[in-house]
């Protein structure tokens, strides 16, 4: 290997072709690059901190995603079951008075009670 003085510059290689100038410097360019990014990917892998903050910023974000769907499901069904549990709480009151006002009555009693003792 190395330069032909017949061929004006250009490299003979082992398999006996040459090469010309420009063509060895992309492929040195080529290789720069490669090695550039591949130093740059080691680098990263070996910065620890690097890579403990980057995941904790994922797990972050995992549990906003997650709160944010459990706050929409409460806040979806929490009015609903509240309303209905109140309606149908509601309509037993009416279809049943004397059963709510003996309630009433011993709970009011019992508040009395303990009022008074103290």
């Amino acid at each position: 290997m190395g330069e032909d003085a017949r061929t004006g510059g250009a490299q003979v290689t082992d398999e006996g072709t040459t090469r010309e100038p420009q063509e060895i410097r992309r492929d040195i360019e080529y290789t720069r690059r490669e090695m550039g990014d591949t130093v740059e990917a080691l680098a990263e892998k070996t910065d620890v901190k690097a890579q403990a903050q980057q995941k904790i910023a994922e797990v972050k974000q995992t549990i906003e995603a997650k709160r944010g769907e459990l706050m929409g499901k409460a806040r979806s069904t929490s009015p609903d079951g509240a309303s209905s549990a109140a309606g149908t709480l509601q309509d037993k009151a009416r279809e049943n008075p004397v059963p709510v006002a003996v309630a009433g009555a011993f709970a009011a009693g019992l508040l009395l009670g303990r009022i008074t003792r103290r």
